[in-house]
């Protein structure tokens, strides 16, 4: 049944991470349905985060390629400044974009699980919801090197609310490329970028945690399967959003999200 379970849990973390309706929400909220102490929220999303963080890096394995190759020859190849310049700045700007949620998270680091609640969850819906619908028909006209040391700081403020249990990452920060004039494909690509920086502090902070947990010996199997439902889940939910972003489809996201909250106000009052 823990592996059932795990598989289950692994599917929704893969289903909901690249979709912008809160992965960790979701969890949460599958936890307080079937009334389950089988785990522990944080540990698990931790490990399931590694498997979506593998999965979405397969998908943009090309892009981070060129960032990083970009980045570092403009730094030690001085004759290579020039066609590097812009690759350059869009990773300062991610590295600005990531600072706010990196702070946060260092100052809440111990507090985030008492953030949840299932009224503070379906709250945080009803917001996405509504961030949502307000870019349903947003499109925008900046490309990639069009991004400004202002979005990337605008950006990085509304990422750093997403430590809130509800308030979905790649939701928020796809609304807030939206708001800033980038185009749907460009805000996409962005949120996702941004989503590597992120992950991978989110796990180091969270190892020695993790590891000095007494559970974690007895449930290496179901989390390792969790973890790979995750990873394979993933996959083929970001090609549906990204399909759905493209198409101005972000309004469906929004009704689902306010679906759910009205479900959780009369399925726990």
């Amino acid at each position: 049944m823990n592996i059932i379970t795990y598989i289950i849990l692994g599917i929704i973390q893969g289903i909901t991470e690249p979709l912008p309706i809160s992965s960790s929400g979701h969890i949460y909220l599958f936890k307080n349905i079937f009334n389950t102490n089988l785990f522990n929220t944080l540990n698990f999303e931790i490990i399931s985060n590694f498997g979506s963080f593998i999965a979405i890096f397969i998908i943009f394995w090309k892009d981070i390629k060129e960032l990083v190759i970009a980045f570092f020859s403009y730094i030690f190849k001085k004759e290579t400044r020039t066609q590097n310049l812009k690759k350059f700045k869009y990773c300062i700007y991610v590295i600005l974009s990531t600072i706010p949620v990196g702070i946060t998270g260092l100052i809440f680091k111990d507090k985030i699980e008492n953030l949840y609640s299932l009224n503070g969850l379906a709250i945080a819906f009803l917001i996405t919801a509504l961030a949502l619908f307000i870019v349903r028909n947003m499109k925008g006209t900046k490309d990639d090197y069009d991004i400004t040391l202002k979005d990337a700081i605008l950006i990085g403020l509304l990422q750093a609310v997403t430590i809130i249990p509800g308030i979905s990452r790649s939701g928020t920060v796809l609304v807030a490329c939206l708001l800033c004039g980038l185009k749907r494909d460009t805000a996409l690509k962005y949120t996702f970028i941004l989503y590597f920086p992120v992950s991978v502090a989110t796990m180091i902070l969270g190892v020695s945690d993790l590891a000095s947990t007494s559970e974690l010996t007895s449930m290496i199997v179901p989390y390792l399967t969790g973890m790979l439902a995750a990873g394979i889940v993933t996959y083929f939910s970001y090609k549906w959003l990204s399909s759905w972003v493209k198409n101005g489809k972000l309004w469906k996201f929004s009704i689902y999200c306010v679906v759910l909250a009205v479900f959780i106000f009369i399925y726990f009052r």
